[in-house]
């Protein structure tokens, strides 16, 4: 499963991860806690399941406004807001309807799901889910491995980039006019 390689991987960088999630309600970070050492690579994440949880962590009131709920801009908020209040690296924000019209909120799509990955408060990757009607929990879990496969992508690239860095240094390393390089 992903989740393993995720925290394997994000031991290897010494980097950590949250979530803001809504729809998922807390599936996301479970998913990755259930994984031994989990605890090294992560503070935690949160549930912001109304809109008065979301404003309470810090997304911008004038985002909800302007965009809705159910927004890109939305999600990213939620994890540069997940970023910002645990100091993690990486940090997924995730908003959505399943089956259901959010009566209380514009922009509800039945079964519609906004997510966002971030790195250091940086859009890494965003994107849309659309989500088949089943029954709610596995929803969920449809929604959970879409974005851990997403946050596995980065990982995997950022991995790669550094590796082929060590590499090119160690190609590159020698002596230069009697200095050592």
């Amino acid at each position: 499963m992903s989740a393993e390689r995720l925290v394997e991987l994000l031991k290897e960088l010494s980097a950590t991860i949250t979530t803001v999630e809504s729809c998922t309600g807390g599936y996301i970070i479970s998913t990755i806690t259930d994984v031994e050492g989990a605890s090294d690579i992560t503070p935690g994440g949160y549930v912001t399941y109304s809109n008065h949880q979301k404003l309470a962590i810090g997304i911008p009131e004038d985002i909800i406004e302007k965009y809705g709920v159910y927004s890109y801009e939305c999600a990213k908020a939620m994890a540069v807001a997940g970023q910002k209040n645990t100091q993690a690296d990486f940090s997924i924000g995730v908003t959505g309807t399943f089956t259901n019209i959010d009566l209380n909120n514009e922009g509800s799509e039945p079964g519609v799901v906004y997510f966002s990955i971030v790195f250091k408060a940086e859009q890494a990757t965003a994107g849309k889910i659309n989500v088949p009607i089943m029954k709610r929990s596995d929803q969920k879990q449809f929604v959970t491995e879409i974005v851990l496969k997403r946050v596995l992508d980065v990982l995997e690239s950022i991995h790669k980039a550094l590796l082929n860095l060590n590499v090119k240094i160690k190609h590159h390393t020698g002596t230069f006019d009697g200095l050592r390089v």
